[in-house]
C-alpha cells in the first residue's frame, strides 16, 4: 500500500466536509479540473504515538478485547459473540460495528453454510428489520462485521447473522469490492497483531439541480429499513512490535463501482468520517498515548470522480 496509504490522525479544516466527501467520491463523471476540489486535497497529518500491543488473554471475539480502544458513541450498545455494535432503531441497521481480527479469529471449522439471516429480537418489534424487508428490494443483506472474519466459533459467525449487523448494500458492490476491502482487513492480520476494524452506513448529503443540498436516501420494506449512501471502515493496525499503531480510514458509494478502481482511491482522512457519522475514533486511541506531535503537512491521495 505504500506509507501514503498509512493516513494517521488528521485534522480536517473548514465546513461542509460531508458536502465535500459526497462529492468527492461520486463515482460519476466530472471535468479533470474539479477532481482535486474540497477539504481532502491537503490535509496535516499527525502521528500517533506508541501505544503497547496487548497480548491475547482471552478469547478471538471478546467483547473486553473488541473495545480497546473505546466506543465511538454511547447509543444502544449491543455485545455479541463476536463483535460489539450501536444500533439506530430509526434506520434500522447499526450505526457502528466494531470486531477484532487476527490469525486466531480467522481460524476454526466454522461453516456459513450453517448460518441463517434472522431478526434481531433483542430489538423492539418497532424498530427491527426482517428477511421481508429484503425480499425483492433489489439490495443485499450487507454484512457489517464480516462472516469470514469468526471462524473461530460456530457461535461467532452465526452471530454475524443477525439482520441488525446487515444493510441495504447494492450486490455489486456488496460481492466485488465491499468483500475485496473485507479480504484485505484479514490479509492484514498476517502483517499487524490485532486489526480492529470499525464498519457502518453513511448518509451523505448531495447538490441537486436546485444547487441545494440535499439528504435523501431510499427506504425499503414494510419497515422502512434505511438504504445507506455509503459504507465506511475504519482500521485500527496494532503493529507486532509494539510500536504503536497506524489507522486506514475508507468511504465506498453504495452503488456498482469498476473492480478496477483501486481500493486506495477510497482512503479518506478519519475526521471525514467522524464528522460524517457524528462517530468519534480519534479522541478514544489518544486516550491510550501520552503525547501528540504534528508532522508536516502531506499529501493525501486523491478520490477521482
Amino acid at each position: 500500500m505504500g506509507s501514503w496509504c498509512r493516513t494517521g490522525a488528521t485534522l480536517v479544516l473548514g465546513a461542509g466536509v460531508g458536502a465535500a466527501v459526497c462529492r468527492l467520491l461520486s463515482l460519476r463523471g466530472r471535468e479533470e479540473e474539479e477532481e482535486g476540489a474540497g477539504v481532502l486535497h491537503r490535509v496535516p497529518v499527525l502521528p500517533v504515538p506508541s501505544v503497547l500491543a496487548s497480548e491475547l488473554t482471552v478469547s478471538p471475539g471478546a467483547s473486553v478485547a473488541v473495545m480497546k480502544y473505546g466506543f465511538p458513541s454511547l447509543a444502544n450498545i449491543k455485545t455479541r459473540e463476536s463483535y460489539v455494535t450501536s444500533y439506530d432503531p430509526r434506520t434500522r441497521t447499526a450505526s457502528w460495528v466494531i470486531e477484532r481480527l487476527n490469525p486466531a479469529s480467522l481460524s476454526g471449522s466454522s461453516n456459513r453454510k450453517n448460518c441463517e439471516f434472522r431478526a434481531d429480537d433483542s430489538v423492539h418489534l418497532f424498530h427491527r428489520s426482517t428477511n421481508d424487508d429484503y425480499r425483492g428490494s433489489g439490495f443485499d443483506r450487507g454484512h457489517l462485521a464480516a462472516a469470514a472474519n469468526h471462524k473461530w466459533s460456530q457461535k461467532a459467525m452465526d452471530d454475524t447473522f443477525y439482520l441488525s449487523n446487515v444493510a441495504p448494500q447494492n450486490p455489486h458492490l456488496n460481492q466485488n469490492t465491499w468483500n475485496n476491502l473485507e479480504k484485505l482487513c484479514r490479509s492484514l492480520t498476517k502483517r499487524y497483531l490485532n486489526v480492529y476494524v470499525c464498519s457502518g452506513p453513511l448518509y451523505l448529503p448531495r447538490q441537486e439541480a436546485d444547487g441545494k443540498l440535499y439528504v435523501r436516501y431510499q427506504v425499503i420494506g414494510q419497515n422502512h429499513v434505511a438504504v445507506p449512501t455509503h459504507f465506511f471502515k475504519v482500521l485500527i493496525l496494532e503493529q507486532a512490535n509494539g510500536r504503536g499503531v497506524e489507522l486506514r480510514s475508507y468511504v465506498l458509494p453504495n452503488e456498482p463501482i469498476d473492480e478496477k478502481v483501486p481500493l486506495e482511491r477510497f482512503l479518506v482522512p478519519i475526521e471525514t468520517i467522524e464528522r460524517a457519522s457524528g462517530l468519534l475514533f480519534v479522541s478514544n486511541i489518544l486516550k491510550r498515548t501520552s503525547s501528540l506531535q504534528a508532522d508536516r503537512p502531506t499529501t493525501l491521495p486523491r478520490i477521482h470522480q
